[in-house]
């Protein structure tokens, strides 16, 4: 089992050193490693991520240090890339009370439970404080209109999820802001063939950020959902520490996985969901994609992407709940391409609702287009918050092998704060089985939560845990408010066997589904509404 090294949370739609041998430091402009420009991309790409050698490589425990809330601003920033290759550089804009700040890489991984290993280290670089916000009328759009304070080069950098921080130096204006933040990037992989592919949900972490006042939930003097925005803009922080979702929803997943594949030898893969929309030929192949835990905004071309893997014999995973859920499109910003990110969440209000339906971004289950999530996640989003054990239906699945676990055996917490359920209509794709039928009062409503698995005539396999808190039981003491150490071996052993045998090709021609939704008499389609 793993330990809780980072943040560790319930779950739930957040609302609420020295360089190692090796590591690169940019020269004193500021601008890099000597010979890179600022805003130009290095030719050289690191080879295929070799996840055991990686994480032989000595760990760095002080990655999280000074991290707290933001509250005060006194430092804080965003890159002009969601995700880089290897070798190809990226500008951070950076705004600061201090004198002078710098900034650290760590690369998210086990590192024999330091969990991140430094990677790069900037000079001390100017601080500045930036313009405020702009907010565009109407929409609701938060855009931090900066100039850019360096250029970080990724010349040998291996793949994987980063975290990029922030550390003041020398404070000037302001008493007491001496907090770090993180600006999180990912290396993206070249090449997802015969490898596990883990994707760092971007376009929910976005959704979910109220930097400058607003999100895609609320906004404005009352911080209420009339005034949400329905445009928001990657061209801004992330609010609180800067990474708050990726270490809720998707830190001790990765953690977890890279321990898995160096014990193993799998090959891992690392991509983000826009890369999903951007790039859909870097799937083809891959064993298996691995959604992490809150992975809830996707475009029309995201699904196609993941459908079109599954349909050609590539496993899908679904760690968290509420999958699929939100409809979006994406437009450019003076930054780049598609880094502007459109969810009116009302038909009505979005102007291409009457003249191209099926781009239109209210949820996806309802009209003019409806396609609910079921169709490819296997399960539809039924309601928040609840909190429930979460009890075993069909104890002789092959993801339950090794758990000793008992028809009706509840394991306690790892149900919630959202869940999933089973079906009964056309949408639901058949065989499906059902790992679990957990019973659960929410918005007191009694209904139940289901674990399910699915395979499909190419022999891939497609599993959704049902529940948002899977990440938080991959790790020691994650919710720990809420489960037990039961329930984190029981969830950790189920991952194991899956990952295990997606990474070794299509699931179904080894473990076909056994549908058993027959006898679960599975609910109505339509299931509550995430507010």
């Amino acid at each position: 089992m793993l330990a809780c090294v980072a943040a560790c949370s319930g779950g739930g739609s957040p609302k609420a050193s020295q360089n190692p041998s090796g590591a690169q430091q940019s020269n004193g402009d500021g601008h890099g490693a000597p010979g890179t420009l600022p805003g130009t991309s290095a030719p050289a790409s690191a080879s295929s991520l070799d996840v055991r050698a990686e994480n032989a490589q000595p760990g760095d425990p002080a990655w999280k240090n000074g991290i707290d809330s933001g509250d005060d601003h006194g430092i804080e920033g965003f890159a002009d890339q969601v995700g880089v290759t290897s070798g190809q550089s990226f500008k951070l804009y950076v705004s600061t009370v201090a004198q002078q700040f710098a900034a650290t890489a760590f690369r998210i991984g086990y590192y024999n439970g330091a969990q991140g290993r430094q990677i790069w280290k900037s000079a001390p670089t100017p601080g500045r404080i930036q313009p405020a916000a702009a907010i565009r009328p109407q929409v609701n759009t938060v855009t931090a209109n900066w100039q850019p304070s360096l250029t970080v080069p990724t010349a040998g950098w291996p793949e994987g999820s980063y975290l990029i921080r922030l550390d003041p130096l020398g404070i000037a204006g302001k008493a007491g802001a001496k907090g770090a933040r993180f600006v999180p990037i990912t290396v993206r992989s070249t090449s997802a063939t015969d490898k596990v592919v883990l994707i760092n949900a971007v376009t929910t972490w976005q959704a979910y950020n109220a930097y400058g006042g607003y999100d895609l939930y609320s906004g404005g003097p009352k911080n209420d959902y009339a005034n949400r925005a329905r445009i928001v803009s990657f061209d801004r922080p992330y609010d609180s520490t800067g990474a708050d979702r990726f270490q809720t929803y998707e830190q001790s997943s990765i953690v977890f996985t890279e321990k898995l594949a160096a014990e193993h030898g799998l090959q891992l893969a690392y991509a983000t969901d826009l890369d999903l929309h951007e790039n859909p030929g870097l799937f083809q192949g891959a064993r298996a994609i691995i959604t992490l835990g809150h992975d809830e905004y996707w475009s029309t071309q995201m699904r196609d992407t993941v459908a079109k893997a599954r349909d050609t014999g590539t496993n899908i995973a679904f760690l968290g709940a509420n999958a699929v859920f939100r409809h979006i499109r994406f437009q450019d910003s003076p930054l780049g391409k598609n880094r502007i990110q459109i969810d009116y969440k009302d038909a009505a209000e979005d102007p291409v609702h009457a003249t191209n339906p099926a781009e239109s971004t209210q949820d996806w289950r309802y009209p003019p287009h409806p396609r609910p999530e079921n169709v490819l996640t296997g399960v539809l989003y039924e309601c928040n918050p609840a909190n429930a054990d979460f009890v075993v239906y069909d104890p002789a699945s092959w993801l339950l092998a090794g758990t000793d676990a008992k028809a009706g055996q509840a394991f306690k917490g790892l149900v919630g704060v959202e869940y999933d359920r089973i079906v009964a209509d056309s949408s639901t794709p058949h065989p499906i089985q059902a790992i679990s039928h957990s019973p659960i009062t929410c918005r007191k409503t009694r209904s139940y939560a289901d674990a399910a698995y699915y395979t499909v005539p190419s022999g891939a396999g497609v599993f959704a845990t049902g529940t948002m808190r899977w990440n938080c039981a991959l790790a020691d003491g994650g919710c720990s408010d809420k489960m037990d150490g039961p329930a984190h071996a029981f969830a950790q052993k189920v991952t194991a066997n899956l990952l295990l045998a997606f990474a070794a090709g299509p699931a179904g021609k080894a473990h076909p589904a056994n549908d058993n939704t027959a006898r679960l008499k599975p609910a109505p389609s339509e299931g509550g509404q995430a507010p």
